[in-house]
């Protein structure tokens, strides 16, 4: 499997496939720190990062948006005052699929 950050989204429906268990296995070892959560019955991929103030936290915040503005897949974000939590699942399927690893390895790679 090539890397994560060297990846890029592919458009989902309703229809596309999740990942398997197994597929969800392997692709969580490319994303250390990100937790798989089930909320209100789908599972995503949610991670807190620490900052030392607002603008930080901001600023990654909108580095995170162009980034998913730029794959077409969107998380939720919620930004704290030095803190942001990113939130990752495919809507359309109601859980995760291969393009949420992606994303949740080019946010890491944003916050580096």
């Amino acid at each position: 499997m090539s890397v994560l950050t060297e990846q890029h989204c592919e458009a989902c429906n309703a229809e596309s496939p999740g990942v398997s268990d197994e597929e969800k296995r392997m692709l969580h070892k490319g994303v250390p720190g990100w937790s798989i959560l089930k909320v209100s019955g789908e599972e995503q991929l949610r991670k807190e990062f620490e900052f030392r103030n607002f603008a930080q936290a901001l600023a990654f915040t909108s580095k995170v948006g162009e980034m998913a503005e730029a794959e077409d897949h969107h998380p939720a974000i919620l930004l704290e005052y030095g803190k942001v939590t990113v939130s990752w699942w495919t809507h359309a399927i109601g859980g995760l699929h291969k393009n949420d690893f992606i994303m949740a390895a080019l946010t890491d790679a944003a916050y580096h």
